[in-house]
């Protein structure tokens, strides 16, 4: 019996040295805070629109090219090496091939990202140089969780945009990965073998947290640029409708000049009237 204690005592003291499970630890409350974002709740109901996944796609490109490229220069570090996974992992090309698909082959002069965005890829390419055993934070939050919720997000992407033959969805497919489940737990065994000092753990465990922070940055500057695209859209279609109604108004007001020139009243009240529809034509496009 004492064995046994023993025994346990000791698994759950390897656990709580795992890596992976102490990044999953600091993160749980970034994490419930992610999946809440606008963007990510749209998704849990199925409701993502064509809008949102092309913009999103935007900035996974900006994000991806920065992070790969990072890992593919420090790809020799002690601490980057045990967790690099090119051929089954790598995202960029598969993005690019899905943006090429929704923008046409110019597609690199049309995407645009928020400023959230280009911070994330300007973290990336700081740490890369400057603390590359933070890579492993990044890598861990974006990888494992695109293996993992990416792929119930690729159903719902293409069940609400109605995509066919996986045309636009590249981004969550992993051909190189046969079983997610299994490529998961050797990810995060050679995570649990990379030897850090332990001022260099708690600096990943941080960086953890704000790779979370910053995708939650994203998310939500992602929504703010939806929003503020509608809210132009809506605009021009209600200047387009009271153009239109001006129009309307003076094709259908058309009454005799010589009476218009001959009656001061007449124009008093004519004017009024003209006054008074615009003002009611206004209020009703709103």
């Amino acid at each position: 019996m004492e064995t046994e204690t023993k025994t346990q005592t000791t698994t759950e003291l390897m656990t709580d040295r795992d890596l992976s499970e102490q990044i999953k630890r600091v993160t749980k409350d970034s994490h419930v805070r992610a999946e809440n974002t606008e963007l990510m709740l749209s998704y849990q109901k199925g409701q993502v629109t064509l809008a949102q996944y092309k913009l999103l796609l935007c900035s996974l490109y900006d994000i991806y090219q920065a992070l790969e490229e990072e890992l593919d220069r420090n790809s020799n570090h002690p601490s980057v090496a045990p967790i690099y996974f090119p051929s089954e992992l790598a995202r960029l090309e598969s993005i690019e091939k899905d943006l090429e698909h929704f923008y046409g082959q110019d597609w690199r002069e049309k995407i645009v990202v928020p400023a959230a965005t280009k911070r994330y890829s300007h973290r990336l390419r700081q740490i890369g140089r400057e603390n590359p055993e933070f890579l492993v934070s990044h890598a861990y939050t974006r990888y494992l969780g695109d293996l993992s919720g990416g792929q119930i997000l690729g159903r719902i992407t293409q069940k609400s945009l109605g995509l066919k033959n996986g045309e636009g969805l590249s981004f969550f497919s992993f051909p190189g990965v046969s079983s997610p489940n299994l490529f998961k737990q050797l990810y995060r065994s050679r995570m649990n073998s990379v030897e850090l000092t332990e001022e260099e753990r708690n600096g990943v465990l941080e960086e953890a947290v704000r790779a979370f922070e910053l995708n939650i940055q994203v998310f939500d500057d992602l929504q703010k640029m939806l929003s503020i695209t509608q809210s132009d859209l809506q605009g021009r279609t209600t200047q387009s409708n009271l153009a239109n109604g001006d129009q309307m108004l003076t094709s259908t007001l058309q009454f005799p000049s010589a009476v218009i020139s001959a009656s001061p009243l007449f124009r008093m009240v004519l004017g009024l009237f003209v006054a008074l529809a615009t003002v009611s034509m206004g209020i009703y496009a709103f």
